[in-house]
């Protein structure tokens, strides 16, 4: 006999059954769960995604809020180098195409597969702080009056920007399509999706750009642009968080996704998103300048890899690399920032919740 609470109000009486209700929160997945159109979050069983929801939502930005004043006048003077000039251009150029893919592959690959409503609801915060991202590119390349035929002939005609777009975006393009999720084949593409693009291209292929952005902004160049990509970064230690549950609870779910031969081409894959990163970085920075050189940022690249492959519980691919850059793990703390909610008590409660990028997302 199922279990039932009966509630009485004058001439009505409501039976609300609770096995039922129980049933349906036991049928919550990650996919092939429950088929509801209702978006109904409680109870919960995916807590950690309600919980960096909230977070993500308290670390809330405005690109507008941000001074370019600074900014404008460096990139008027000559105190800015020509190296300097292309880092911000390839910044710029790249990142405004990489956020909207990143964006478009949350709503229209794996958003639409997930079950559970809490994960709808942090993918859906995660498609809009891309937009956020986006929307602080175009800031940045109106306030320095670049021609924005230029930033789409960037990512156009520069072969490494237009190879790493093309790895994530063709693996995207291919799971656009009615997908049978019990096949484990289909299951192990979606978790593929996931893992490329939170922890190959979120969490390895943006560290380069970052880093060279964030050594700028330690010599105190560009501090607008700075700042704006000191929260991008705090945003993106979110997301490859997202991500990285997502695919450890698919997996815990789905065992038959994870075999040998699956882990070896997830390795496979970052192997391949650090060689075309490589490349991109050498284009970035074609000489040295501002105190760092390509292979240094190379290095880099191997060493964040592994530390994303270990979070997954996947063997390292460069075990041997260190981190040639310890100042960027303070640099990537945002609390030792000045930032601009300080003085925005209405329109930002949640300021003091602004979340700290660790040393060990670095």
């Amino acid at each position: 006999m199922s279990a039932t609470t009966t509630v009485t109000l004058g001439n009505r009486t409501f039976t609300l059954d609770r096995d039922k209700a129980e049933q349906a929160f036991a049928s919550k997945r990650v996919i092939n769960g429950r088929d509801t159109m209702f978006f109904n979050i409680l109870p919960l069983k995916y807590q950690w995604a309600y919980d960096l929801y909230k977070k993500m939502k308290a670390n809330h930005w405005e690109p507008e809020d941000i001074t370019m004043q600074k900014d404008v006048e460096q990139w008027r003077s000559d105190e800015i180098t020509d190296v300097e000039r292309w880092i911000i251009k390839m910044g710029i150029g790249y990142f405004s195409a990489a956020e909207g893919i990143v964006g478009d592959n949350v709503l229209h690959v794996v958003r639409e597969v997930v079950t559970a409503p809490e994960l709808k609801l942090v993918l859906g915060r995660h498609a809009h702080e891309e937009n956020i991202h986006a929307d602080s590119l175009v800031y940045m390349l109106s306030s320095l009056g670049l021609n924005p035929h230029e930033c789409e002939a960037m990512f156009e005609d520069i072969p490494t920007i237009k190879e790493k777009n093309h790895f994530v975006v063709s693996n995207s393009r291919a799971l656009r399509r009615d997908v049978d999720l019990t096949i484990t084949a289909n299951k192990q593409a979606l978790a593929k999706n996931i893992f490329l693009f939170g922890q190959v291209m979120e969490g390895t292929q943006f560290y380069g750009l970052f880093g060279m952005i964030l050594s700028l902004y330690r010599q105190n160049k560009f501090p607008g642009i700075g700042q704006m990509f000191s929260y991008t970064l705090r945003d993106e230690s979110n997301h490859i968080e997202v991500f990285r549950n997502l695919l450890m609870d698919l997996v815990d779910e789905n065992p038959d996704i994870w075999t040998d031969e699956f882990r070896e081409d997830l390795r496979a894959t970052m192997a391949e998103g650090i060689r075309l990163e490589k490349q991109f970085i050498r284009d970035c920075l074609p000489v040295a300048g501002l105190g760092l050189n390509a292979a240094d940022f190379e290095t880099y690249i191997d060493y964040i890899a592994d530390r994303r492959l270990a979070t997954c519980g996947l063997a390292p691919l460069n075990a041997s690399a260190t981190n040639p850059f310890p100042w960027l793990a303070e640099m990537m703390d945002i609390k030792k920032e000045t930032n601009f909610f300080e003085g925005k008590v209405t329109e930002y409660q949640k300021a003091s919740a602004l979340a700290t990028v660790h040393d060990d997302e670095l």
